[in-house]
């Protein structure tokens, strides 16, 4: 390859084809026409004297020396623009992300985000497999996540985005205190309600209920949050929800939080990319507002 400056906006061209895979999408995320793409990257590789794409089906994928010089695009900036790919869990969607896109629209809309709703193990599936650039995960306190997702530990870079304590869900009226396995010890003849598509929160309930003594009978999965409450309120059975009321979810009468400690539940969330992309100017500048969203919500 020639050792020959080249554009950066050539290059940050390149990195949004390595990560779409269309030049007719680059073109809609960088607002120019695809035929603006297919020149600039011709003229790249007659700039870097060598094959950047090849044809893949309908679409292409970049060479290796193509995704070699891609990575390059990374660290160089071109006046903060691009399109970043990001896949979370639907809280920290709402949340998060969410306020994140109204930022971008108002201060910044040259850096665009292309967001998708994924639990925990899709998500980090889709950043091993290069698919998305940020990945919005969480874990609990008493069910950590295993790092067996596709990435080794010293191919991703993970930040902390704060705590949130968690409660049980149950029908409103006199309730239990004490510790957890107390709480939990009452409602042991319940129907649970867990997750259907991630099994951390099972894991907690699984490892609670044996401090008090038993096997939780689980027998409802659901994945929204509201459905969770709305289930408890119809009484088919008891659930772990957010201690406190967020916004986004609306307080359902006849649900009570009971305060879980000594353990405490505590779910852990968290921002990860992969090694050395968050230097790219537009992942750094998502990464930013993600971590002051987080911090706002406490």
């Amino acid at each position: 390859m020639n050792d020959l400056p080249v554009d950066p906006r050539r290059l940050e061209l390149l990195l949004e084809l390595s990560r779409l895979g269309s030049m007719r999408e680059v073109g809609e995320a960088m607002h120019v026409t695809t035929s603006t793409v297919s020149q600039q990257i011709a003229a790249l590789a007659r700039e870097t004297g060598t094959a950047l794409v090849k044809p893949d089906g309908r679409r292409v994928r970049l060479t290796p020396a193509g995704r070699r010089l891609a990575g390059h695009a990374v660290t160089v900036p071109a006046g903060g623009a691009g399109t970043v790919r990001v896949a979370a869990f639907a809280s920290a969607f709402r949340q998060v992300l969410l306020p994140v896109a109204r930022t971008l629209a108002g201060r910044q809309p040259e850096v665009r985000l292309h967001l998708l709703e994924q639990e925990p193990a899709e998500a980090l599936g889709l950043l091993a497999a290069d698919e998305v650039d940020l990945v919005l995960t969480y874990d609990y306190n008493l069910a950590p996540a295993r790092p067996d997702r596709g990435l080794h530990s010293q191919q991703w870079h993970s930040r902390p985005l704060g705590p949130t304590p968690w409660s049980l869900g149950t029908p409103s009226g006199p309730g239990p205190r004490g510790t957890a396995a107390e709480v939990f010890r009452r409602y042991r003849d319940y129907p649970w309600i867990v997750n259907s598509r991630n099994t951390a929160d099972e894991e907690v309930i699984r490892v609670v209920a044996s401090l008090a003594g038993f096997e939780p009978r689980i027998t409802q999965r659901a994945d929204s949050l509201d459905l969770v409450q709305d289930m408890i309120l119809a009484g088919l059975g008891v659930g772990l929800l957010p201690a406190a009321r967020l916004p986004a979810r609306r307080p359902v009468r006849g649900v009570s939080l009971r305060r879980l400690r000594q353990p405490e539940v505590i779910q852990r969330s968290y921002a990860v990319t992969r090694r050395g992309h968050a230097a790219w100017p537009p992942l750094a500048l998502v990464l930013r507002l993600v971590q002051e969203a987080a911090g706002s919500r406490g």
